[in-house]
């Protein structure tokens, strides 16, 4: 059984690679850069192998002898697509840490095509969205009549360039929401509130969150709106965005941005182990019947990396069901329970 992780050397592939040698696996390292690919293996003792997914025939080389990929190179928006047609072409499970409404879309659409090659896609892999679809699936299992789904994220530690970079494409666009189960805009009265997450309360801020797409296809909800207490980088761009409104999506703007944030390190890893991610959930049925629940994990980066790499295990090892699925559909509810560092509150 042989993993890949494409993207490795990135602030988030090399967490993941970290921690694969640690646990004992031997994943191919994979990305563009053929001297940092070098670098890397030499670092973990790893294969490594330099392809570019513009290149379909050396996309589908790159990947032979590969069991399953997890994909870690974004923005997913360019780089999901054709990295699952060659998992689809070469019959290699594939996993990705997106956290883009339309990515998901897209990937979970193909879900018979997966099924016929024999392999699962499994597209946010990581703390976008493992954590918050378990808890939309644990609290759909606990008040089934629910028909309404409002999930918070609140991260701590910064964040990296890339997911920075993803923030950035978003600029300009108004959040997103599912109403009467089709993808639309925050409606104006859900695009700010108060939660209680396990350490106390904060205003939170309606968000484009990968679970206005997954939470649909896990528990069948269709009211669903997500809330995050942003970060300060995340804050900023955010703030970028009102000042500039759809000029925040000019190539000059963009290009700008991406140069800055492309100097990101990224969070330290004193600064992962000081912080923590938490997500607050409520689902509501039509007789305005509420139930919360609450999770707290390690550092979204941390919980990503520790993610990842269970998946990849169990995906090469050929344990998950054909087709295109979110992480609760594979795993179900409770796999948040197994992750390092991982406590649910107020569900059984």
């Amino acid at each position: 059984m042989t993993w890949m992780i494409y993207g490795a050397y990135g602030y988030t592939g090399r967490l993941v690679a970290a921690l694969a040698t640690e646990r004992g696996e031997l994943p191919v390292l994979a990305g563009r850069d053929t001297r940092r690919l070098r670098d890397l293996g030499e670092l973990f003792q790893l294969e490594h192998r330099a392809f570019d997914l513009s290149d379909p025939v050396a996309t589908r080389r790159g990947l032979d002898g590969i069991d399953a990929v997890a994909h870690c190179a974004g923005p997913f928006s360019t780089t999901s697509e054709p990295m699952v047609d060659a998992c689809l072409a070469t019959e290699t499970h594939y996993l990705d840490i997106t956290g883009e409404i339309d990515v998901f879309e897209a990937v979970l659409a193909r879900t018979a095509d997966a099924r016929d090659a024999g392999i699962s896609l499994l597209p946010g892999s990581g703390f976008d969205v493992v954590p918050s679809d378990c808890l939309a699936a644990m609290l759909a299992r606990a008040l089934p009549e629910a028909v309404r789904l409002e999930l918070a994220i609140k991260m701590g530690g910064g964040v990296s360039p890339g997911t920075a970079k993803t923030a950035l494409e978003s600029l300009g666009t108004p959040g997103r929401a599912r109403i009467d189960g089709v993808i639309g805009p925050v409606p104006a009265d859900r695009r700010r509130r108060q939660v209680t997450f396990a350490d106390g309360k904060a205003s939170v801020f309606a968000i484009a969150w990968g679970d206005v797409s997954t939470a649909y296809h896990s528990t069948g909800i269709g009211d669903i709106v997500v809330y995050a207490a942003l970060p300060a980088a995340v804050g900023a761009i955010t703030g970028v965005a009102q000042m500039a409104g759809p000029a925040a999506r000019s190539s000059l703007v963009q290009g700008m941005l991406k140069r800055l944030v492309k100097r990101l390190p990224g969070p330290s890893a004193k600064a992962r182990s000081e912080s923590v991610g938490q997500l607050w959930g409520q689902v509501t049925d039509r007789n305005g019947k509420r139930l919360q629940g609450t999770i707290t994990t390690l550092n979204g980066y941390d919980l990503t990396a520790d993610s990842v790499v269970r998946i990849a295990q169990m995906l090469a090892a050929g344990k998950v069901e054909p087709g295109a699925l979110t992480p609760s559909q594979a795993f179900g509810a409770d796999f948040v329970r197994e992750l390092d560092g991982s406590l649910v509150h107020g569900i059984a």
